[in-house]
């Protein structure tokens, strides 16, 4: 199991991206400043770092060039600037890679794998199969399509991460604020009618009977899950 590091100030921020990568398999340590970000670096034995630019008492540059000293760790920066300038400073100071904010967690979640990838390191996924199937549905998680009694269905990409995510999970009742933060990232904490806008298409393109779904359901007053039965 891969372990890393997200240190950032925005503890919104933090939390959303702590709650991603564990789903995603990952073990996940965090910090708020750039000297709790050297601390822990050098305390632990991380594969890999998320770090924030723009921190309390040292920046993420510094950070970044001070955790350099004793440590190859792949490094991603975050940070609310675009310029190619601040990108070139990032680059020196060590980072690997460099994402600008608001992102999209799939966005920061694909470049963790693909860091990880290239150092070696070990990550673990959750399910194996390429296939998932319940009932009458079933997703190709790998050519990312979907299937109604074996004829194809049309879903958005954020249709198919969200009814990924559910079958993945039968049984497990997620909110709406969680499934905004697996599937659409923290810049959509508090627009909960895109999930139920989202779940309703879900269910009249993929649910033999719409109105009243067998498989996408409703946990009245917490949020949905996948019935499997």
């Amino acid at each position: 199991m891969a372990k890393i590091l997200v240190v950032d100030d925005e503890p919104v921020l933090v939390k959303g991206i702590k709650f991603n990568l564990e789903h995603e398999g990952y073990q996940v340590q965090t910090g708020c400043d750039g000297q709790e970000a050297v601390d822990l670096a050098r305390e632990g034995s991380f594969d890999l770092i998320i770090l924030d630019l723009m921190m309390p008492k040292i920046d993420g540059l510094q950070a970044c060039m001070r955790i350099r000293e004793f440590s190859n760790v792949p490094v991603i920066m975050l940070t609310a600037r675009g310029e190619d300038a601040d990108k070139i400073m990032g680059f020196e100071s060590g980072a690997d890679d460099y994402i600008t904010k608001p992102f999209n967690i799939l966005e920061l979640k694909a470049r963790v794998r693909a860091l990880l990838r290239r150092s070696g390191a070990t990550v673990q996924q959750q399910g194996g199969s390429e296939q998932l199937t319940v009932g009458h549905i079933t997703l190709d998680t790998v050519e990312r399509s979907a299937r109604k009694d074996g004829v194809p269905v049309e879903l958005t990409a954020k249709e198919f991460d969200l009814m990924e995510l559910l079958m993945r999970n039968p049984g497990r009742v997620y909110s709406r604020e969680n499934l905004l933060n697996v599937v659409w990232g923290y810049e959509y904490i508090g627009e909960f009618r895109t999930v139920d806008v989202h779940i309703r298409r879900l269910r009249e393109k993929l649910e033999l009977d719409p109105a009243n779904p067998a498989y996408i359901r409703t946990k009245w007053g917490v949020g949905y899950y996948l019935s499997n039965r």
